[in-house]
This record gives C-alpha cells, sequence and structure tokens, in this order.
C-alpha cells in the first residue's frame, strides 16, 4: 500500500520532456554548425577524443536524477502494518439557547458569544468523544449529529445567532425532547446533554417533564447558567450599533435575569450538575473533571495502515545520478576507449 504526501510536485516532470525538446534542438544546432566548419571525417579527425554518446548519456543521467529528485519531494510512505485503532468516549449533545435574551451584555461581550466560547472550550479538551449540536428558543432545531468532527462542530457553533430561528421565547423542554434523538448508539451508557441558557424558560412547566423523560434513557443532564442575576436589557443592534433597548407591550424595557433556580432544578433533575459559566477557564476545568470520571465505551475501531517515509530512497538515487551527470566528461577516457562500449572506432 502506497501513499503520497505531496502529489502537486508531479507537476514538475512536465519539464522533462522540455529539456529533451532543448537538448534535440541544440544537437541539430552543433551538427549544422559543424557541417558548416568541417566535413564530418575531417571533424572527427580533427577531434579524435569526441564522443558522439556521452553527451546523450549524461542527458540521461540528469533527468534519472531530476525524475527521483521530484519523486522525493512528492514523498511516497509504503503501508507497513495494518493496526486496529480503538475509540472510546462519551456522547455529548450541546443544546444553546439562542434567544433574544441572550444578547444582554451583563456578561462579556454577551451571553451568547458566552456561552459559544465555553463550548468550543469544552470541545477543545475533547479526545475522542463525540459531540452533536442543537439550537433552541421558542422552538429546537438540529445544528450538528453526532460527529467526532470537532472542526466541523466549532464551525457550527460559531455561525449560530439569535436570527437563526424566528420563533422567539425559550423552550428548554423541545430542546430536551430533540435531544434524546441524537444518540443512536443504544448500548451506549454515557450520554451527556449540556443546556446552555440564561435560565429563561417559557415552556410551562414541561421541561421537567422532559428531563424525566431523558433520565429514564440514560442522558446525565448538565445546566451551564450565562448571565447575572443582577440582570440586563436586551440591546437590538444593527452593523453593530445599539439603535434600541428591547421593550414590553406596555413599552418598558425590558430587564433579563439569569434564572439559576431553573438551571439547578433542570440538572438535579437530570441527575447532572448546574455549572455557573461566568469563569470560562473554571467552569470547562470543572466540566473536563466531570467528564473524565464517566466511563468510557469503545464506539468505534478501524484499521489503518502505519505508513513510512519512502523519500530516501529516491533522494539518493537521484544525487547518485545527478553524481554520475558531474563527473562523466564529454570526450573519451581511454579505459572507455579501449572496451569500446558505445562502438566509437579510433579513427586513425
Amino acid at each position: 500500500m502506497i501513499q503520497l504526501d505531496e502529489k502537486i510536485y508531479f507537476y514538475y516532470l512536465a519539464v522533462i520532456p522540455v529539456l529533451v525538446v532543448i537538448f534535440v534542438l541544440l544537437q541539430l544546432w552543433k551538427n549544422r554548425t559543424q557541417r558548416k566548419f568541417a566535413s564530418g571525417n575531417l571533424f572527427r579527425r580533427l577531434t579524435p577524443d569526441r564522443s558522439s554518446f556521452k553527451s546523450t548519456l549524461k542527458l540521461l543521467f540528469f533527468l534519472f536524477g531530476l525524475a527521483f529528485l521530484i519523486v522525493a519531494l512528492v514523498n511516497p510512505k509504503m503501508g507497513t502494518k495494518l493496526e486496529t485503532v480503538k475509540r472510546e468516549g462519551v456522547d455529548i449533545v450541546f443544546a444553546l439557547d439562542v434567544s433574544k435574551s441572550m444578547l444582554a451584555e451583563d456578561i462579556a461581550p454577551n451571553r451568547l458569544e458566552k456561552a459559544k466560547r465555553i463550548i468550543s472550550e469544552i470541545i477543545s479538551e475533547l479526545a475522542s468523544d463525540r459531540v452533536g449540536i442543537i439550537a433552541y428558543a421558542g422552538q429546537a432545531y438540529p445544528q450538528l449529529p453526532i460527529t467526532t468532527d470537532y472542526g466541523a462542530a466549532k464551525m457550527f457553533l460559531q455561525g449560530m445567532n439569535t436570527d437563526m430561528l424566528t420563533s422567539q421565547g425559550t423552550a428548554i423542554n423541545e430542546a430536551i425532547e430533540l435531544a434524546t434523538t441524537y444518540y443512536d448508539d443504544e448500548e451506549q451508557t454515557n450520554r451527556v446533554l449540556f443546556v446552555i441558557s440564561d435560565g429563561e424558560d417559557h415552556s410551562e412547566g414541561t421541561t421537567i417533564d422532559a428531563v424525566e423523560q431523558a433520565t429514564e434513557e440514560g442522558i446525565k443532564t448538565y445546566t451551564i447558567g450565562v448571565g447575572n442575576t443582577k440582570g440586563a436589557p436586551i440591546p437590538l443592534k444593527r452593523n453593530g450599533i445599539v439603535e434600541s433597548l428591547k421593550k414590553d407591550s406596555q413599552g418598558e424595557v425590558v430587564i433579563t435575569k439569569l434564572n439559576e433556580e431553573v438551571l439547578v432544578e433542570i440538572a438535579e433533575e437530570g441527575e447532572g450538575e448546574y455549572i455557573n459559566g461566568a469563569n470560562t477557564e473554571e467552569a470547562v476545568e470543572y466540566i473536563k473533571e466531570q467528564l473524565s470520571q464517566l466511563d468510557r465505551k469503545e464506539f468505534e475501531a478501524k484499521q489503518i495502515a502505519d505508513f513510512k517515509d519512502q523519500f530516501q530512497w529516491f533522494l539518493g538515487a537521484g544525487l547518485l545520478f545527478l553524481f554520475l551527470d558531474i563527473f562523466l566528461l564529454d570526450r573519451k577516457t581511454k579505459w572507455l576507449r579501449k572496451l569500446n562500449l558505445f562502438n566509437e572506432k579510433s579513427i586513425e
């Protein structure tokens, strides 16, 4: 089994036919010039040591050397053995609140950006766990199914905002119900759900029922609170500039507060814990510790080939041919002349 690292260098091989064409044209020009200077027999007598084959042989050495060096740049690798790699981990789903209240700036830069940073930092600490993402406001929508592609998870995460869902409100129950459909492995014993929110809940008491159902299905629910219990208004911006503050039906400015009681109740019912997300580093470190205590289940095993670099052989061959090209003379040498390898008879 062969693997090529940098296939783009193969384009450099196109220079070889160009060099051959230049060499042929150069030889034709030389022969034409020599015929103008003297006839063939006379020219051979005047230059008895001139070899008509050495220049071609030197070109071949040079081209072989160049070709081998280009292949060395490609860095071919050869698979020497197959190894079975087992992956063990926990299935983790993040349910992120993207309602308008998450725009409050009582925690810098705002609640939503803080929540996204916490999730991103948690993902960075994972090794072989699988992750999924849900966005919810008045309704819950899947964003990313369970995957081990952390790069994709972070990309989807950064694109989430409060305008992505038209239905406003905070229906935590729908996010939890949707999360139960994410875990596609019935044998997975460690299923974790993180609800990241400011705690505002408009689901009219059905959230606890959803948590109980999730717990029965083996899902451990953690909650992460973002915001401040003192509260803050919700700025409405356009192009990064605050145009107004969100107001209620009576025209009063809405003050949204972190509701830790709701989040604590959800975590307790879900056999998890509530984590205050005010300090990102402390929250992530605590979550990392909690996840490390969970048993890992083997959910994926792959056979991969162990590849080893082979460029050194091509590099050595390339340098050898270039060395021969440099030290091979255009004229005949005495010992080669005696061997007459190229059927070049001496002109007496």
